[in-house]
């Protein structure tokens, strides 16, 4: 009898590995976030990345970190984890996780707890240390939203296009 394949993704790894490879879409040259959500019974209900909001020309808006306010990128990018919301093929979200390369901003935060998403599995906390963050932890525990850093089991998934598999690295 052939045996079933013992080396599958978790649920963890395969919804933040979908995170990872949404924000391969970000043109941001500094920082690419992606975000998705799973609902409670593991289906992807929603996908986002960082950038500019439809309509407007990433190559006419500003992509610098620092300078006066509207000659850097931060009046205008769309977070992740907004745009998954935004992109969520259901309007109903409680419940459902978000995973996220990155731990979430406050502003991301209360629309994260409006959506009724009760678990955001981050991968980075690299800002922990920031107002924003610590606003949003105060907010996600008063709202009883869990959150734990993606702690993963293997270093690395390679999507081999020419193979059509996934493998270890």
């Amino acid at each position: 009898m052939t045996q079933k394949r013992d080396s599958v993704l978790s649920w963890d790894e395969y919804f933040m590995a979908v995170a990872l490879l949404s924000a391969g879409r970000s043109k941001d040259p500094n920082t690419q976030v992606g975000a998705c959500m799973a609902d409670p019974h593991n289906r992807l209900v929603g996908v986002g990345y960082n950038g500019f909001p439809r309509g407007c020309s990433d190559d006419e808006l500003p992509w610098a970190r620092e300078g006066a306010y509207l000659d850097t990128k931060y009046p205008y990018v769309c977070h992740a984890e907004v745009n998954a919301i935004l992109n969520a093929i259901s309007r109903d979200l409680t419940d459902c996780r978000m995973y996220v390369a990155l731990f979430p901003c406050n502003e991301c935060t209360k629309i994260i707890i409006q959506a009724g998403i009760r678990e955001i599995i981050y991968l980075s906390d690299k800002y922990a240390d920031t107002d924003s963050v610590r606003a949003a932890k105060l907010m996600l525990d008063m709202a009883g939203v869990k959150y734990r850093q993606f702690v993963p089991q293997r270093s690395s998934i390679l999507i081999d296009f020419t193979q059509a598999t996934l493998k270890d690295a």
